[in-house]
């Protein structure tokens, strides 16, 4: 029996184990984070600015980053990642996440703001300290050095006056076949990112607008899919730039590789498998006449600009500049089409 034979059966095995024997996962916040919003709403607004849109700091502008010193608030045990909330010195709240989503999302935000997309207020800051930090967290106590410094972490700014009403879907018939929606799948597709699930999708109700934006963006600039190891998943700027953006075209369609189906290992958790090659088809046969229109807006962007938002994120100059040629390269076969 070759290796391929014998891998089989094993994993096989584990995945019937994980149906029959494993409890389902769940999420802290799960039943209000599953009140699925429909539309009407706004999506998507013309940046009349474009060309002028400050990429370093973003839909906050300078005046809205954080003001040292910042005080600790409580720690957040929902999603994936570590995250813990702080007050700073203007007693505007923020919800800090730490690891390897911090970067990534911070540039993610601004591509998608750049282009008229909503997005969080995210900063990305270095070397800093909390007053009040606990001894130990629950979650991502090795990103903090012994002396309390934290090498960089994303700041997302509470929206004081915004309520959560829930999540929306991508498949909502309301927003479905919108070019506002297929410029949405196109700009995940450039900044790779592969993790769809409608549960990373916010609405808020901000005064007399109700706003529908994708809230988290971490798991981008990597591959375009779920890999193995996971450190190549997002953050990468190797995987980045070697991955396809384009896998498909004809007359009418484009078809991207993001978000792609995660690396056969992860087959062990069947669920969570098939969901993720479920969310394969968001990237497929987006109208090509609307990925033109997003390519165009994409294309008004500057070198600078484009630098700008991977500086924000703290990268360095060398993956400043990888990161920024690689989108190029992206933004190029768009308004080509």
């Amino acid at each position: 029996m070759n290796v391929r034979e014998r891998t089989f059966p094993i994993l096989l095995s584990a995945c019937m184990l994980t149906l029959y024997s494993a409890p389902a996962a769940t999420k802290k916040g799960d039943d209000h984070e599953r009140n699925t919003i429909t539309g009407p709403g706004l999506l998507w607004r013309y940046p009349t600015d474009i060309a002028s849109r400050d990429l370093f700091y973003g839909p906050g502008g300078e005046e809205h980053q954080p003001r040292l010193p910042l005080r600790f608030e409580k720690e957040d045990l929902e999603g994936s990642n570590p995250k813990f909330t702080v007050v700073d010195k203007d007693q505007v709240k923020w919800k800090v996440k730490l690891g390897q989503e911090a970067r990534p999302e911070t540039a993610a935000t601004r591509i998608a703001w750049a282009v008229g997309y909503f997005a969080n207020e995210d900063y990305l800051l270095t070397n800093f300290k909390i007053e009040g930090m606990p001894a130990k967290l629950h979650r991502g106590q090795k990103y903090i050095a012994a002396d309390g410094t934290i090498p960089y972490a994303r700041f997302k700014r509470e929206i004081k006056d915004a309520k959560k009403l829930g999540i929306w879907a991508w498949k909502d018939q309301y927003w479905s076949g919108t070019r506002e929606l297929n410029g949405l799948k196109v700009v995940m597709a450039l900044i790779n990112n592969w993790d769809l699930k409608d549960i990373n999708n916010v609405v808020y109700q901000n005064g007399d607008e109700r706003i529908f934006m994708v809230s988290d963006m971490g798991a981008t600039f990597g591959s375009p899919g779920r890999s193995f190891p996971r450190d190549r998943a997002k953050d990468n700027v190797d995987e980045y730039t070697k991955s396809q953006f384009i896998c498909g075209m004809t007359d009418d369609t484009v078809d991207f590789t993001a978000p792609a189906r995660p690396r056969f290992v992860y087959f062990v958790d069947p669920k969570e498998y098939l969901m993720r090659v479920h969310l394969e088809s968001l990237g497929r046969n987006v109208p090509r006449q609307d990925v033109w229109w997003i390519g165009q807006l994409l294309g008004c962007l500057s070198p600078k600009q484009i630098r700008d938002a991977f500086r924000a994120a703290g990268y360095n100059q060398d993956e400043v500049e990888r990161f920024a040629q690689a989108m190029e390269k992206r933004i190029a076969q768009l308004t080509d089409l």
